[in-house]
């Protein structure tokens, strides 16, 4: 069995979608990035954001959600304990999240893992022998232990963090279509059916645009979009070969996954056994917290994030205090 996560929730937010709601929405410490376009080889871009604070030294690079970005609250709040703990940030926009669409066709989804290849490989050459760690929540999570488990021996980070990580698509796709979970479904789709009409254009001769805007669930909107926009047969086909519980078994980079079992975006079946995972990740899941939520009490009352606080200690313990 998984180890348990040392998490009691918020009083006023125990249920599961008041975690993932609150966390959602709340407000976090805002950010003044400093923004790098990085031009990939096959024309295209991603947009990073860094934090104030010096160019070289220990770098963590956070990878947002489904829908998300720099400007995320978790990704903010996540920046602002890391850098307190000194530790220089970069949060990574994939492919049309920054605000300005990408300039092909392709979409980002959760087995994007190359252009987070690309960056790694730019921001090591600037850490130089100084720690190069990641952290991704939720899809980004996903995307992230593929790519360790793509890594096998040779991990691209010193250590990683994945935050409730979807783990297996088809189980996500077909959660977020039914009860209450269906409202963030329908949530997600309304944010990326924005991001294709902004780019109708170049979409609109890959696929058939009327039937994608329509699509209602995951199932449709990834059998209509994902899929021929990315190079995947089918649906099917994406949920198989972009799942990270494929590839957990195969990461060396020390890695520690934070979970909640009432995670409303998905069950308990997506987490894998303890036979599954490799001497060196860990995984803590909690009984409550939400999808990305883990929304605790804090001093009188207010809201104090398990997340940080966890990944900031859990990475000091690793890598010992920042020279300051």
């Amino acid at each position: 069995m998984p180890e348990v996560m040392s998490f009691t929730p918020h009083p006023a937010l125990r249920a599961a979608h008041a975690q993932t709601i609150f966390a959602a929405f709340a407000p976090r410490p805002a950010i003044a990035w400093e923004r790098e376009r990085v031009e990939l080889d096959d024309g295209d871009f991603v947009d990073l954001d860094h934090a104030p604070g010096p160019a070289s030294g220990r770098r963590a690079l956070v990878l947002h959600g489904l829908g998300g970005s720099s400007e995320a609250p978790y990704v903010r709040g996540l920046t602002a304990a890391l850098a307190a703990s000194g530790w220089g940030v970069t949060a990574f926009n994939f492919r049309g999240a920054s605000g300005e669409p990408n300039r092909l066709a392709r979409t980002y989804h959760s087995g994007d893992t190359a252009d987070v290849r690309v960056v790694a490989r730019l921001l090591r050459a600037r850490v130089a022998a100084d720690p190069l760690v990641a952290v991704g929540f939720s899809m980004g999570a996903n995307a992230l232990l593929k790519l360790l488990g793509e890594d096998g021996a040779r991990p691209t980070f010193d250590a990683a963090v994945a935050v409730s990580s979807p783990f297996v698509l088809r189980i996500c796709a077909h959660t977020l279509a039914r009860g209450l979970a269906a409202g963030y479904g329908r949530y997600l789709l309304r944010g990326l059916k924005r991001m294709l009409r902004a780019k109708r254009a170049l979409v609109a001769p890959r696929l058939d645009l009327r039937a994608a805007l329509g699509a209602r669930d995951f199932a449709a909107w990834d059998e209509l979009v994902t899929a021929p926009l990315n190079g995947f047969a089918s649906a099917a086909d994406y949920w198989a070969r972009a799942s990270s519980s494929r590839y957990v078994a195969s990461i060396a980079a020390p890695t520690l996954i934070l979970h909640a079992r009432d995670d409303p975006f998905m069950t308990p079946a997506v987490l894998p056994s303890r036979a599954e995972l490799p001497p060196r990740t860990v995984l803590e899941a909690s009984a409550r917290g939400g999808h990305v939520g883990f929304v605790a009490r804090g001093p009188r009352g207010l809201p104090r994030y398990h997340v940080d606080e966890r990944v900031a200690a859990w990475l000091g313990g690793m890598f010992g205090p920042a020279a300051r």
